[in-house]
């Protein structure tokens, strides 16, 4: 099978901290893409979980009953509140 050439763009501490510790383990950023995407299509899912950081829901997303007087606001303005208090 041919081979192709496949850009990517990450920040560029990202690449220099990923190519440090890839280069500690003996691998190149190419190998370590080839070992992610044969996982993936192997496992027909990303081989690790994938969530957010954050412990917040938008306010239209739960009704009024749950709504406590903990409101927070993001960065955006947009009306958030903690679920986890």
């Amino acid at each position: 099978m041919g081979q192709i050439n496949v850009n990517i763009r990450m920040d560029e501490n990202l690449k220099k901290e990923f190519e440090f510790l890839l280069d500690d383990m003996g691998l190149s950023m190419t190998s370590a893409f080839n070992i992610f995407a044969k996982a993936v299509v192997r496992e027909k899912k990303i081989p690790f979980e994938i969530k957010s950081n954050l412990n917040y829901i938008k306010i239209e997303q739960i009704n009024d009953n749950d709504i406590e007087d903990n409101f927070v606001t993001d960065i955006l303005g947009n009306d958030l509140i903690n679920i986890d208090e």
